[in-house]
């Protein structure tokens, strides 16, 4: 059986929701023997399919929201680099080339 079930939450499936509860109201004998068991079953696909509908609601946003940060970081980092940011680019390539050679002729060598 399903855990209380808040109607406000899952207005879309409110209607199996009171079904249920309905059958529920029924005589013992009758539950006992699998009466309720369709209105349980199209619950459960309704919550299902109305989880799905959240978690897709809330990947769309989260998406949404992502590429909105990501557009002001590029907006932010190309207002730090300005127009010289190729020629300091190519400038720390060059700088680290250098030290890399002059490290590597500065090391002792091992016999």
């Amino acid at each position: 059986m399903h855990p209380q079930l808040e109607a406000e939450r899952f207005i879309s499936c409110k209607e199996f929701i009171d079904a249920l509860d309905k059958c529920h109201h029924q005589e013992f004998y009758k539950r006992m023997f699998g009466v309720c068991n369709n209105e349980k079953d199209a619950l459960s696909k309704c919550l299902k399919e109305a989880s799905f509908q959240t978690k897709k609601a809330a990947l769309a946003k989260s998406r949404s929201k992502r590429d909105s940060l990501e557009k002001k970081w590029r907006i932010l980092e190309d207002e730090e680099a300005g127009d010289d940011k190729v020629v300091r680019i190519l400038l720390q390539r060059e700088i680290a080339k250098r030290e890399g050679s002059t490290n590597s002729n500065n090391k002792p060598s091992e016999k």
